[in-house]
C-alpha cells in the first residue's frame, strides 16, 4: 500500500531538515521567460521587494531587449511574464511587448493598474486589447484602507478606476481578454485560502464597483526589499522566518516556480526567480560567472543549478507560492 503524499510531507516535517530540501530543488524545463524592464514606478509600495519609486534607475536598454527577443524567437512556446518596477513607464515598453508578441505565444504584463491613469498613458489599455496582452493587476485588498496603507493614497480608488476601464475594454468580462488580480498580505502573515479569497474578491468587485476580473493569485510576501526593513523595524523578521520554515509544505516542493522558470534583469543578467533577482543572487556558470541573456541556450543544455536561501521558504509555507499564485491544490 502506498504512503498517501499528505503522510509523507508529515514525515519529512518531522524528520528531514527542510534547509537541506530546499538545496535539492532540481530544475525541469523552462516554460516562462519573466522579464524585469527595471525598477522605475510611479508608486512606492511598502511591501516592495525590488526598491522600485519613481526614482528607480534601473531600465533596461533596447539592445538587452533585442537580445531577449532573439532568444524568444527560437524557443516561441515559451510564456513571455513582464514585470518591474512598473513596466510600462520603460521607455522601450512598447517596442518590447510589440517583439514579444509577434513571436510569443502568451504575453502577460504585471501592472500596479495606476498607471493607467497617468498622463501620457491613457491609451494603454485599448493598445494591450489590440495586441491580446494578459494583464495581471497587483489589488492586495477589496478595501481602500487596507490598499492605500499598503501602496499609498488614494491607490484603491485609482485601481478601481482602472479595473473598470479594463472592464470597459472587453477585459475580464469573458471575452478571452484575460485579467487577472494579485493579492500579497498587508503583513507578516500568510495569504488565505486562494479559491475563496477570489470567491470574497469577486462577490465584493461586483456588488460594490461593478467590477469583474478571471482569477485571482495569492503570493506570500518574500523577506527581502522594503518588507523585510519594515519586518527589521518592527522586530519581527525572524518571527517572520519562523513562520515561513514552520510553515513548510515538502509538497509545495514540485511546484515552485525556480524549477520551469527564469528570470532576467534590466541588464540581460539571469535568475533563478525575480526574488533572486532582488537580491543579486545571480545564475552562474561553471566557471562562477554570472549567465546573461544571450548565453541562455548554452547554459539550458546543461545541469542548471537552483540558487537558495532563508527567502525560499516564502514559496514553500502553507499551500506555497508562485508568481501565478498557491502551487498545492
Amino acid at each position: 500500500m502506498g504512503v498517501s503524499p499528505e503522510k509523507l510531507a508529515g514525515f519529512y516535517k518531522t524528520h528531514v531538515n527542510v534547509k537541506r530540501i530546499c538545496e535539492q530543488i532540481q530544475f525541469k524545463c523552462l516554460e516562462t521567460l519573466q522579464v524585469n524592464l527595471g525598477n522605475v514606478c510611479n508608486q512606492k509600495c511598502s511591501h516592495c521587494h525590488v526598491n522600485a519609486g519613481p526614482d528607480g534607475k534601473k531600465i533596461m536598454s533596447r539592445m538587452v531587449m533585442e537580445e531577449i527577443i532573439a532568444f524568444l524567437s527560437r524557443h516561441k512556446e515559451l510564456t513571455v511574464d513582464i514585470t518591474g518596477g512598473c513596466p510600462e513607464m520603460n521607455p522601450d515598453f512598447c517596442y518590447f511587448i510589440e517583439k514579444a508578441c509577434e513571436v510569443s505565444q502568451l504575453v502577460m504584463v504585471r501592472t500596479n493598474l495606476t498607471v493607467f491613469l497617468e498622463n501620457g498613458f491613457e491609451w494603454l489599455i485599448n493598445w494591450y486589447r489590440d495586441h491580446q496582452v494578459t494583464v495581471i493587476g497587483s489589488l492586495p485588498c477589496y478595501t481602500a484602507e487596507n490598499v492605500d496603507s499598503q501602496r499609498g493614497s488614494g491607490v484603491f480608488e485609482a485601481s478601481i478606476k482602472a479595473l473598470r476601464l479594463l472592464n470597459e475594454a472587453g477585459y475580464g468580462v469573458g471575452s478571452g481578454l484575460e485579467l487577472d488580480l494579485v493579492y500579497n498580505p498587508g503583513g507578516a502573515f500568510l495569504p488565505p485560502d486562494q479559491q475563496q479569497l477570489e470567491t470574497d474578491y469577486k462577490r465584493h468587485l461586483d456588488r460594490e464597483y461593478g467590477v469583474t476580473f478571471d482569477n485571482i493569485f495569492t503570493i506570500t510576501n518574500a523577506p527581502i526589499g522594503r518588507f523585510r526593513k519594515s519586518l527589521e523595524a518592527q522586530g519581527r523578521l525572524e518571527e517572520y522566518f519562523r513562520l515561513l520554515e514552520e510553515n513548510f509544505n515538502p509538497l509545495a516542493l514540485h511546484n515552485v516556480m525556480c524549477r520551469t522558470l527564469i528570470s532576467v534583469d534590466y541588464r540581460g543578467i539571469l535568475y533563478n526567480c525575480d526574488f533572486n533577482q532582488a537580491l543579486d543572487l545571480c545564475m552562474k556558470d561553471k566557471h562562477g560567472e554570472p549567465v546573461t541573456i544571450d548565453r541562455l541556450d548554452e547554459i539550458l543544455e546543461q545541469q542548471i543549478k537552483i540558487e537558495t536561501g532563508k527567502h525560499c521558504f516564502c514559496c514553500t509555507a502553507g499551500v506555497g507560492s508562485s508568481c501565478t499564485g498557491a502551487i498545492v491544490k
